[in-house]
């Protein structure tokens, strides 16, 4: 999608009451176009928030500028401090996105969120690090457990590690536990110098009767649920074709009606 089909797009949704955008990829920051992007949605008028998930290899150079056009915060994704663990997580190198990290807070973004799917054998072992580290920059970590969502069997019973005990340390180390009613009860651990929140898996009733996301494709879908793509609807088509944006209101009217539990049970 264009700057304008995606300026567009997010003012019909802000007219219907979504007062809230993330971009997500893949790596929103590939863009080229990514500060004319964020400066055209931050525009819209009746926009509460704007903020972008990214692995931070390529914000270093792009956080102020972000944050001046709009932008209010980020998630940074970093699963680990060390250099061969992430090269061989993402292929990436570990010191751009450290560095992105620090940029993003000097630059006056916040929240920014670290954050951490914690892999057995991999990297669980990272944790207490990396709740230093957010705190050392004062950033949030978000510790989140791996679902079994689009990789197979054998790697989600060789990966997965369970986040019982970390929330068990976490519980004696806080002064404040909070919970995000509408954010699947996730619990927020307030520590003296850092907040940590832990993710739990969300194929799970509690996260469909609390999901009030609506998402949008790269190629200009309006997608109801995250873990079905059977029920898509196009709006880019009936956009490149002239729909007006009564049309097109309708359009995201018919995608909310295909909203329904995908764990009914």
């Amino acid at each position: 999608m264009s700057v304008d089909e995606i300026v567009r797009v997010v003012g019909i949704a802000v007219a219907l009451g979504i007062c809230k955008v993330k971009l997500t990829g893949g790596e929103p920051l590939l863009r080229e176009d990514i500060i004319e992007v964020v400066e055209g949605i931050a525009a819209t008028a009746g926009l509460e928030d704007l903020s972008v998930t990214t692995n931070g290899t390529l914000l270093a150079p792009l956080a102020k500028e972000l944050r001046a056009n709009g932008l209010k915060r980020l998630n940074i994704n970093l699963p680990t401090l060390h250099e061969e663990v992430y090269d061989k997580l993402t292929g990436g190198k570990l010191r751009d996105a450290l560095q992105g990290v620090k940029a993003a807070v000097e630059a006056g973004l916040h929240p920014v969120k670290l954050n951490m799917l914690v892999l057995r054998g991999v990297n669980d072992y990272s944790v207490p690090e990396m709740i230093d580290f957010a705190g050392e920059n004062g950033a949030v970590l978000q510790v989140i457990e791996l679902e079994p969502i689009n990789i197979s069997d054998a790697y989600y019973t060789a990966r997965y590690e369970p986040l019982d005990k970390y929330e068990d340390m976490l519980r004696q180390k806080a002064v404040k536990v909070e919970t995000r009613q509408y954010m699947q009860n996730r619990r927020i651990y307030h520590l003296p110098d850092v907040k940590v929140e832990v993710i739990r898996p969300m194929e799970n009733t509690e996260f469909c009767r609390h999901c009030t996301r609506l998402r949008i494709t790269s190629d200009g879908k309006l997608k109801p649920c995250l873990m079905r793509n059977d029920n898509l609807v196009d709006f880019l088509t009936p956009m490149r074709n002239g729909a007006n944006n009564y049309e097109l209101i309708e359009l995201f009217r018919l995608a909310n009606q295909e909203r329904q539990p995908y764990n009914k049970n």
